[in-house]
């Protein structure tokens, strides 16, 4: 009997079966790198959209080749990633374009790997790494072998295109110098090309060109990550396993207890030993709970995975024991939850505490997921929930405008108490413009100065690379452009109290 080979579940599951690539797919994916080259030079917005719709269809060309179907999973990871790829269409914050172009790629690998198991659903999120070079030797190959149909189908569109574009730079240079209207319009709707530009140009096509292939690669004969063989780990005795659980679901307890007697407004004594007032006390100790929360879904994973499960007994303890941890931890979440609020009301919100805030919620769904998975027969479906889950909370964080929700609420705050964090917004995107545009006097000229200097100094940004929340700021500001900041050799951040970035008044 041969001995097992290291990682041979890392393999393609039908390597025979893989689709060559045709010639429509190795057009589309040129056609997305030339797309990427010209386009995303100048920043993000519908443009990428525009190019991540090309890869799909390569992809979906090279599925139909394999004999592929569309099935509802597929549907839902890939609207998904649709949605997603529309939060730069529609604000201009980087950490959420970010979060959210992430996600999307990660969605689109498993729409088209498939999955439904951990091993599946966790290898196929980051499955495009694995397909870059390998998708290139497969479009080379198939042009190369039984590339006579595929060359015969390329090259041509690409002659085509070549003699578009030479056709299109002549006349359109002409009709620019012809009608200055028309030159305007040329201006807006074309790419501006510069030579000095030539090396990132084509740094972008190769990224272009590679994850479309990469896209399609899988589509022609994904991996089978469900295949992956895990042990189980080794079941632990009775006592050995439940001892330290029990010992930790009487410690969440105790910490319930004493949340309901603070919350419930009868825990004075408990406030005069520790010397906090009521809102002290609450701000107290977000981060050790969020910490709190991360370590005992690290533990749930380790004590189910060496749960004892012999017999109907061992199995029954195992459910009692982890169930009573995941409802405990809500306890936990909803203390952190609250406390992050009480912290927020008093010092205003910002950027981390939205932030940390979303992934605290996220958290708690995930345990109500687990709750409800050991409640139910089979627990299959749990992976690709947990999935769903955390891909729903980066669309929805990044669709609600996080910038502009942080600006809406410390306005809000200062028309109510007279006080904001400048330092807070002054740092935000374009997108907390319409916000800040309410503030008073310095406080609007303060908020606003740092992004009009730095939309100026962008100049005009295409339409395919701009985003909704940007063109309007830039309609704001030049409609009522922040007062000169040096008036009187006094500025105006110093009037409102932000002395040297460290203080903040109102």
């Amino acid at each position: 009997m041969p001995a097992p080979q290291p990682f041979a579940w890392l393999r393609p599951s039908d390597p025979d079966r893989k689709a060559p690539a045709t010639g429509r797919t190795v057009l589309a994916a040129v056609l997305t790198g030339l797309l990427t080259s010209l386009l995303l030079m100048d920043g993000l917005g519908v443009n990428l959209l525009l190019c991540a719709a090309l890869a799909a269809a390569g992809a979906g060309i090279a599925a139909r080749a394999a004999g592929r179907r569309l099935r509802p999973w597929t549907a839902v990871w890939s609207a998904l990633a649709l949605a997603l790829l529309a939060v730069p269409a529609l604000y201009e914050a980087h950490w959420p374009t970010l979060l959210s172009m992430v996600w999307a790629v990660g969605l689109a690998s498993l729409a088209l790997h498939g999955g439904r198991r951990w091993s599946g659903v966790l290898f196929a999120l980051p499955g495009l790494l694995w397909q870059l070079v390998p998708a290139l030797g497969w479009a080379r190959k198939s042009l190369r072998g039984g590339g006579g149909v595929a060359r015969g189908r390329v090259v041509p569109v690409l002659k085509g295109v070549l003699v578009a574009a030479v056709l299109l730079a002549v006349f359109g240079t002409l009709f620019a110098s012809a009608d200055a209207a028309m030159a305007d319009v040329l201006d807006s709707l074309v790419p501006s090309l510069d030579l000095g530009e030539l090396p990132a140009r084509v740094a972008l096509f190769t990224l272009g060109l590679a994850a479309a292939l990469g896209f399609a690669h899988i589509a022609a004969g994904p991996r089978r990550w469900d295949r992956a063989r895990i042990r189980p780990g080794r079941a632990r005795g009775r006592l050995e396993w439940a001892l330290p659980l029990a010992a930790l679901n009487l410690m969440f307890g105790a910490f319930a207890v004493v949340q309901a007697v603070v919350v419930l407004g009868g825990g004075e004594s408990v406030l005069e030993r520790t010397g906090m007032s009521r809102s002290a006390y609450a701000r107290q100790g977000f981060w050790q709970l969020l910490v709190i929360t991360v370590l005992t879904l690290v533990v749930v994973a380790v004590a189910k995975r060496w749960a004892p499960r012999a017999t109907e007994t061992d199995r029954r303890l195992a459910r009692v024991l982890l169930g009573a941890l995941c409802l405990l931890t809500l306890v936990v979440v909803a203390s952190a939850l609250g406390r992050m609020w009480f912290y927020v009301d008093a010092s205003g919100l910002t950027t981390l505490r939205l932030w940390v805030l979303a992934v605290e919620l996220w958290l708690g769904v995930v345990f109500l997921l687990l709750i409800a998975a050991g409640l139910t027969p089979s627990a299959g479906w749990l992976p690709r929930a947990v999935v769903l889950s955390a891909a729903l909370a980066a669309a929805g964080y990044g669709l609600i405008g996080p910038d502009a929700l942080i600006a809406e609420h410390n306005v809000a705050r200062f028309e109510r108490t007279g006080q904001i964090d400048l330092r807070n917004v002054r740092g935000l995107s374009p997108d907390a413009v319409p916000a800040l545009d309410r503030l008073p006097g310095d406080y609007r000229t303060c908020a606003l100065s740092v992004m009009a200097s730095e939309l100026g100094r962008d100049g005009a940004t295409p339409w395919y690379a701009d985003s909704l929340a940007g063109a309007r700021a830039r309609d704001i500001l030049a409609e009522r452009p922040p007062a000169d900041r040096l008036v009187g050799q006094e500025y105006a951040c110093d009037r409102v109290g932000l002395r040297y970035g460290f203080t903040f008044g109102g």
